[in-house]
């Protein structure tokens, strides 16, 4: 089946208003800003969005929220993402934080069709107990906290009851793809991306670079088709735009020599 989408506002077209989206993307790597503009575009809004963190440097989903077209975040990081915070104390914003290896786990089940999962993260906190700010007031009250989690012991350790995520729609990013939606990764934005793909019902993907069915070798797919409903092809210049969160150089030598 040739999953290829024209454009990334026709991949988009059927995401209503208050629909809930698995992005993929670890910091500014492997995020589908594409698909995201193209959301922008549409001028959805009330989303309710699963993604490690909500964007940075105004790109990303950090377009979308600024627009103010999210009512709710599910992630692990906040960051550096100032108009995140003041969203989300303004009590602008639904947020709720878990641990990062929960959060991959959890979207993982959730494509995997596990309903739920114990785990020891969390135990003995407010991620198990309840009470975790989820909304705030806008007066440094709690408007809405988390509930509590069942907890239960196996051979002697405590572990809390985690639930898997499913999302409406999923957005991710991949370096390369077929027209049949197998997809690969580069580096770390292989942390998320394949998590999200997995746990949306209709999934989405941006690659930068399309190719033949057949030319991708089957042991180097991350994520097979079977997840994948269309794929955009992106320009060679929408492929070479990337960002890059924070330049660093290395101090020069008190001597002046330079390294060969």
């Amino acid at each position: 089946m040739d999953k290829v989408v024209a454009t990334a506002l026709e991949a988009v077209a059927d995401v209503p208003d208050g629909a809930s989206l698995a992005v993929g993307g670890f910091g500014l790597s492997g995020v589908p800003n594409v698909l995201i503009q193209a959301l922008y575009e549409r001028g959805v809004t009330g989303l309710s969005v699963v993604s490690n963190n909500c964007g940075a440097m105004e790109s990303g989903l950090a377009v979308l929220l600024a627009a103010g077209r999210i009512g709710r975040v599910t992630g692990s990081y906040i960051g550096a993402n100032k108009e995140f915070a003041r969203q989300y104390l303004a009590g602008e914003l639904e947020v709720e934080l878990i641990p990062q290896g929960t959060l991959a786990e959890r979207l993982r089940a959730g494509g995997a069709g596990v309903p739920a999962f114990y785990t020891p993260a969390g135990v003995g906190t407010q991620v198990a107990d309840g009470g975790l700010p989820w909304r705030y007031d806008g007066e440094g009250g709690v408007a809405l906290a988390s509930p509590p989690k069942e907890v239960r012991e196996f051979d002697g350790t405590q572990y809390v009851l985690e639930r898997a995520i499913r999302t409406d729609f999923a957005l991710v990013r991949a370096a390369r793809g077929d027209r049949h939606g197998n997809l690969v990764f580069n580096r770390s934005s292989r942390n998320f991306n394949p998590l999200a793909a997995m746990a949306g019902r209709m999934t989405v993907a941006e690659v930068e670079e399309l190719v033949e069915p057949g030319e991708i070798d089957p042991d180097a797919v991350h994520l097979p088709g079977i997840f994948v409903q269309r794929v955009v092809a992106l320009t060679p210049e929408q492929a070479a735009d990337k960002k890059i969160e924070r330049r660093t150089v290395s101090a020069s030598r008190a001597d002046g020599a330079v390294s060969g």
